[in-house]
This record gives C-alpha cells, sequence and structure tokens, in this order.
C-alpha cells in the first residue's frame, strides 16, 4: 500500500484508484463562518470545499430548494440518570455557539424548528451510553443538536441515523474543563438518502473529546466535523471508518483548529470501497495558529480499495503558524486488496471468501476498538461482512 506523507500538492491516477495528497495548504476558509445563508454564495463546483461534492445529488439542500417536510426526520433520545433532555425553540442561548462554515450548515441553521439539548451535569460520571436515534420517514428535514457537559463530567453518545430522508443538520459538543466525552455517530442510511452536518466541538482546559464516526449507507453522506479548544490542556481524537459501496458518494471534511496553547489531536480514519462509481472523499486539515505553542498532532488517512471501478481521494493539510510545537504530521495511504495476504490465508486452507473477510476485518479492527460498546462493534463488524458477502 503506497504512503504518501509531507508531499506536494498533486494527484495520482492508478487504474481504478484516484489519489489526491496535499500539504501545506491554507485551510482558513474562504468566506468567514457565518449564520446567513446570504454570506454564502450558491455553490457551483468549482469551489476549493465543494470541488469533490456532486452537487446534482445534493437535492436542492445546497441552493436553498430543499423544503422541509413534516415526515422529515424522528429523533428519539434515551438517557440514564444525571442527564437532562430538552426540546427547545431557535431563542435558547445555548443554541448557536459554533457558527456554520458553508451554505448547507447556514441552511440546516436558519431552517430548524426546534433543537434537541442534553446536558450532562457537573462532575456526573454516566454508567450508561446516551442514546440517540435519528430516522428518516422520507422527508426533508434541517435539524440542530446540542450536547453539553458540565465540568468534570464523563459522558459517552450514541447517535444511530436510519431511515430515508434528505437531512442538513448542525451538531454542537460543548466539553466543560476537565469533561471527557466520547461520541459515536453512526451513518447507516437507506439507500437514497441524503446527510450533510456539520459537527462542531469546542473543548475546555483539560478536556477530552473523542468522536468516532461511522458511514456506511446513503446516497449521498458528507460529514464536516471540526474542533475548536477555549483553553489550553484539551485533546481530541477524530476517529472514523467508512465503506463505499458502488455508486454511492461519501465525504469526510476535517478541521482541527489548534488556536490555544498545549492541546492535542490525534485523528485516523480509514475507508474500503467497492462497486462501480464508488467514490470515497477525505479531507483532513489541520491548522496550528500562532498562539497555539506545545501542540502535538497527527492525522492518518488509509483507503482500501476492493474492486475496480472505485474512485478516493485523500487531501491532508497542515498548516503552521509557529515554530514552537511538540510535534505535527500527516499521512494518506490508498490501494488495492493486498492478494499477497489473500494467498497467504487461502495456502492455510481458509476459502477465499472469509480470507477477504479476515483480511478487511484487521484493517478496521483498531478503529472499532475505539468505540468501546462491545454491542455497537459487534454491529458494526457484522455489518462489515454483510457489505462483503453482498459483493460476492
Amino acid at each position: 500500500m503506497a504512503e504518501a506523507q509531507n508531499i506536494p500538492a498533486g494527484s495520482t491516477t492508478a487504474g481504478s484508484i484516484a489519489v489526491a495528497a496535499e500539504s501545506t495548504v491554507a485551510t482558513r476558509m474562504s468566506a468567514p463562518p457565518s449564520f446567513d445563508v446570504a454570506d454564502f454564495p450558491v455553490p457551483h463546483g468549482r469551489e476549493e470545499e465543494w470541488r469533490f461534492t456532486p452537487l446534482a445529488r445534493l437535492r436542492g439542500l445546497h441552493d436553498g430548494t430543499a423544503v422541509a417536510t413534516g415526515e422529515g426526520v424522528r429523533v428519539e433520545i434515551e438517557a440514564p440518570e444525571g442527564v437532562t433532555v430538552e426540546t427547545v425553540g431557535r431563542d435558547d442561548a445555548r443554541l448557536g455557539k459554533a457558527k456554520p462554515v458553508d451554505r448547507v450548515a447556514a441552511q440546516a441553521y436558519s431552517s430548524f424548528e426546534k433543537a434537541s439539548v442534553v446536558t450532562v451535569a457537573k462532575e456526573a460520571v454516566l454508567a450508561e451510553p446516551i442514546r440517540i436515534a435519528v430516522h428518516g420517514e422520507g422527508g426533508v428535514a434541517y435539524g440542530h443538536q446540542v450536547i453539553e457537559l458540565g465540568a468534570f463530567a464523563e459522558a459517552v453518545v450514541v447517535i444511530d441515523h436510519t431511515g430515508d430522508a434528505v437531512l442538513a443538520a448542525n451538531v454542537d459538543y460543548v466539553l466543560g474543563d476537565g469533561a471527557k466525552l466520547t461520541v459515536v455517530s453512526v451513518q447507516d442510511w437507506d439507500e437514497k438518502a441524503v446527510h450533510v452536518a456539520q459537527h462542531n466541538a469546542l473543548v475546555g482546559r483539560d478536556a477530552s473529546f473523542k468522536s468516532v464516526v461511522v458511514t456506511f449507507g446513503g446516497d449521498l453522506v458528507r460529514i464536516h466535523p471540526r474542533v475548536e479548544y477555549t483553553a489550553p490542556g484539551g485533546s481530541a481524537e477524530l476517529f472514523g471508518l467508512y465503506f463505499t459501496d458502488a455508486g454511492q458518494h461519501q465525504e469526510h471534511r476535517l478541521l482541527v483548529d489548534h488556536n490555544t496553547p498545549h492541546c492535542t489531536s490525534n485523528v485516523a480514519y480509514k475507508g474500503a470501497l467497492q462497486g462501480q462509481d464508488a467514490h470515497a472523499v477525505w479531507i483532513g486539515d489541520v491548522l496550528i495558529q500562532a498562539a497555539a505553542e506545545g501542540t502535538d498532532t497527527y492525522e492518518l488517512n488509509r483507503n482500501l480499495v476492493l474492486t475496480d471501478g472505485a474512485r478516493v481521494d485523500s487531501v491532508p493539510n497542515l498548516e503552521i503558524e509557529t515554530g514552537e510545537i511538540a510535534g505535527a504530521g500527516h499521512a494518506s495511504a490508498t490501494g488495492r486488496f493486498d492478494d499477497e495476504q489473500l494467498f497467504y490465508l487461502m495456502a492455510r486452507g481458509i476459502p477465499e471468501t472469509e480470507a477477504r473477510r479476515l483480511v478487511v476485518r484487521g484493517f478496521f479492527a483498531e478503529l472499532v476498538q475505539q468505540i468501546g460498546l462491545p454491542d455497537v462493534e459487534e454491529r458494526l463488524i457484522a455489518k462489515v461482512e454483510a457489505e462483503l458477502e453482498a459483493s460476492v
């Protein structure tokens, strides 16, 4: 599997695999973040932040023609003791702590009617996860969710997306000082669904944030995780797993904004692709601002192409404005299924179908183990194996 690290801007194509790898590219937005849709022009596909996205498949989320319908999505929240769950209006002061960075996110913020606010009390340590089910019922919806942890609270949140919908949403994770939050966001949509979301993490002093984004279903899924630090000592881990099938477009665009001294971040996303016109996009932006002395950061993206006809665009970007850092690096690697590994297993009596399953399972194992919830881990491994069986 070829690996690219700190390579100049450019792209290469090998057979049915297309890989782009870039470094030291400006990560600041072309337009400033804003809640006002009018501050963002309608994209045409030539813009840097939209050049990989098939705009026609956004079903009007990008140009204002997607009108919310009553049968959009249904949200159900199960929370243990120590958690407050509220449905609030647009005027609630806890909303809007992070601004949208593109037109779809601004449209989502301007269009939602009610928001879900989940609050974990100060110093509460939850023994059970908070489970949020977002189920599409065939319509268009705009959503907003806030998950806020008080100082020194600890929680795990699982967000499951299922069904069929055209959904644009913003999700804010607000961590108080010393808080620890793990979020597992699973996109397991039906085949025609469209999902575009901006995830915003605001990490307090000495707080720890872990995000695991898992994407399987949908016609088009575009997730934009973002991290900012509100005080020194914060840490963020961003993990991702995606399995892109024929005709699917799955895009993950990350930004870690090191704007505060002595914070850390670690990014690792892995994807597998199979089938004609399967397209995965991973953009990993890390910005180390001049004030962020003592930063330690690393980002990694690996892709496994299982069949001909699939395309991967992998773009790690690292922008450093100070030389006083602990460390910074990135890597991107994309390759075909390893025939030597397959041969090794088959030579020991393992059938080809089972051998392929073992190789792919091993490829994803490290990230799946980051979840820490056996029932979710088992479900995701079963989903990966079901995807492999469907291709046989």
